[in-house]
């Protein structure tokens, strides 16, 4: 028999012992992911209470702790956008204990908007689950811009270009983006105005130093049921529930119009596929609870289930998207 040189016994040996390690660390991780989670989990959010987001936020927080049997803890860190949430995530653990819910303004228009972020939207994020889909409208104020159709508005604007303001809860904002993305595709001249907040924006346009405004659909119908202020036309392809009588600004005068804000979860880079999937079908299966869907489409919401990958792709074509916006609108990034 010969013998097996020395050298080649040492390599298999090495070979072996890095084999057995290997499964050790498999067997760790799927341990880990087994036993997930343990403990609370923390949800930022990079926007105040009582904002739209927060709307969100706590309409799947109670069943999502129902789905995963810990807590959901919101953590509010407001500030530069949604960005101080977004990094705070960035730099976390990819552990499943902390994740963020982003919306289509951190990760599609921010990137556009904002020079020198210290991350990146799409490589420091593992995208989990969206959650909604929200259109704005048209918002008016009658007495400033007498008219009740999307046509009617162009052909107005067309005839008195610079006569006319909208407003927007401020530069570089989703109100701001929303409108001249309609500008744009309607070829209007509009003088923009920006505000601190929605509230501002919204009561400008109530008390007239405004003509419109482009928002949420949840932001503007107390004002619309209270007969303040007219909605012309949803965004999105589809007409909305709550105001099923408004039609969408594509069957009221912009052929092939369709634009909508998004909202859903996300975690650090490099999360376990295992966790990404417990935590999607967690949010999926709150999604689907009737209470779940009433809370959420009554306040203008479209319920939007999908897989991990799905979302990675929404996330990629928003960010192109909103550029193209951003350019048009000659926005200079900050």
């Amino acid at each position: 028999m010969t013998a097996t040189p020395l050298p080649l016994l040492t390599s298999l040996s090495r070979l072996a012992k890095g084999a057995i390690f290997g499964c050790s660390l498999l067997a760790a991780s799927t341990s880990f992911a087994a036993e997930w989670p343990e403990h609370s989990i923390t949800m930022l959010m990079g926007f105040p209470a009582g904002s739209g987001v927060d709307v969100i936020a706590r309409g799947i927080q109670e069943p999502l702790q129902q789905s995963l049997g810990v807590p959901v803890v919101i953590d509010y860190r407001s500030g530069a956008g949604g960005n101080l949430a977004s990094s705070i995530v960035a730099r976390a653990k990819p552990d499943g204990y902390t994740i963020l819910l982003g919306t289509a303004a951190t990760h599609g228009i921010n990137p556009a908007i904002y020079k020198d972020l210290p991350f990146d939207v799409e490589a420091d994020f593992t995208p989990i689950a969206p959650l909604v889909d929200v259109s704005n409208v048209l918002t008016i104020n009658p007495k400033v811009i007498d008219v009740k159709t999307v046509a009617e508005f162009i052909t107005e604007v067309k005839a008195n270009p610079g006569k006319y303001y909208f407003a927007s809860t401020g530069v570089g904002t989703g109100t701001q983006l929303a409108f001249e993305e309609f500008n744009a595709r309607a070829d209007l001249k509009m003088v923009h105005v920006p505000y601190k907040g929605g509230p501002e924006a919204l009561q400008s346009v109530v008390k007239g130093e405004t003509c419109c405004i482009f928002n949420q659909v949840q932001t503007v119908l107390g004002q619309y049921k209270a007969g303040t202020v007219r909605l012309l036309g949803v965004s999105t392809a589809k007409r909305i529930d709550v105001v099923k009588e408004v039609p969408t600004i594509a069957e009221s005068g912009l052929p092939g119009f369709d634009s909508y804000i998004w909202f859903g979860l996300f975690g650090p880079k490099g999360m376990d596929p295992v966790l990404v999937n417990k935590i999607n079908a967690a949010a999926t299966k709150a999604l689907q609870q009737p209470e779940v869907v009433a809370r959420l489409t009554n306040t203008g919401n479209t319920i939007h289930i999908s897989t991990p990958e799905k979302f990675r792709e929404t996330v990629h074509a928003n960010r192109s998207k909103w550029a193209e916006v951003v350019k048009s609108a000659g926005l200079t990034p900050q």
